[in-house]
């Protein structure tokens, strides 16, 4: 199987390609990456290192632009160091991923997209271009992300969710809305979010809900339309246990993985409170 390179690609050390590969001008890899088979890799695409990119995906998709005069176009699509980019996934150019991405198989991502690092965007998912998303972001399977969405660090959003923009459709890009998450809020399975609504910090939106209108922090939301029923944190497992902030109780994948989030938060300076977007009312714990 062949491999087709351009000679204007910086490529890095101890990189593989594995067959029917093509990486257009412009592009750098950095070292130790592999790139799986029938992969494009489009022109001004940057990829840090460590990477891992599937078989079958593009990596810096054409605009329209390059649809309607067929001529290359100073795009730059950035995703950094230790990427798992799984096969099918296409993700446009001018967009801008941190590091530690990950998607699952068949993930659209598309132009003007800005994503932070340790983020996690499941199989089937589709963000929709001129989106904000932030750090430590898990989306699953079969979720929309509409154009225009803020999505803050921590946040959780769960299958075959769906953020809406348009509050009179069919409209033009400019009465576009889009839905705004903060942070460590959860978007359970099913629930669709109307255009230009506020999910408040460590909100909890029920499975299958309609929410229509702003939600407002630690807030439980249900139904459809959706309602408020109570604090999260008044909320127990089935032993009796308090179980919000979730983050006194959940650890994996974030960044006090190995200590628990309350050992985390007090060794912090204020310089890495402010890295890692924490403050005093993220470590209030109800007991």
């Amino acid at each position: 199987m062949i491999n087709n390179i351009s000679n204007n690609s910086i490529i890095g050390t101890n990189v593989i390609f594995n067959g029917n590969c093509i990486v257009e001008d412009n592009v750098r890899i950095g070292d130790n990456c592999y790139i799986d088979s029938n992969t494009i890799i489009r022109n001004g695409t940057i990829i840090g290192e460590n990477s891992f990119i599937g078989s079958n995906c593009i990596i810096g998709e054409y605009l329209m632009d390059f649809c309607l005069d067929r001529r290359p176009h100073n795009h730059k699509l950035t995703i950094g160091n230790n990427a798992l980019l799984r096969s099918g996934s296409i993700i446009y150019t001018e967009s801008d991923i941190g590091d530690h991405f990950q998607t699952g198989h068949r993930v659209t991502i598309r132009e003007k997209s800005k994503i932070g690092s340790h983020c996690s965007i499941g199989t089937l998912s589709d963000i929709q271009g001129n989106c904000r998303i932030g750090d430590y972001v898990r989306m699953h399977s079969n979720v929309h992300i509409g154009q225009l969405s803020m999505i803050d660090n921590y946040v959780w959003i769960f299958p075959y969710v769906v953020l809406t923009n348009d509050p009179t459709p069919p409209s033009d890009d400019y009465g576009f809305e889009g839905v705004h998450i903060h942070k460590f809020a959860l978007i359970s399975t099913g629930s669709v979010l109307l255009p230009g609504v506020e999910i408040g910090r460590d909100a909890l939106i029920g499975a299958s809900s309609n929410v229509t209108k702003d939600v407002g922090d630690y807030a439980l939301v249900v139904g459809n339309p959706a309602k408020q029923l109570r604090d999260v944190r008044e909320m127990k497992n089935k032993n009796g246990e308090k179980i919000y902030p979730w983050r006194f109780h959940f650890k994996r994948a974030m960044p006090w993985e190995r200590e628990g989030f309350e050992n985390w938060y007090k060794r912090l300076t204020a310089e890495e409170k402010k890295k890692y977007d924490v403050d005093e009312l993220d470590f209030i714990k109800n007991e």
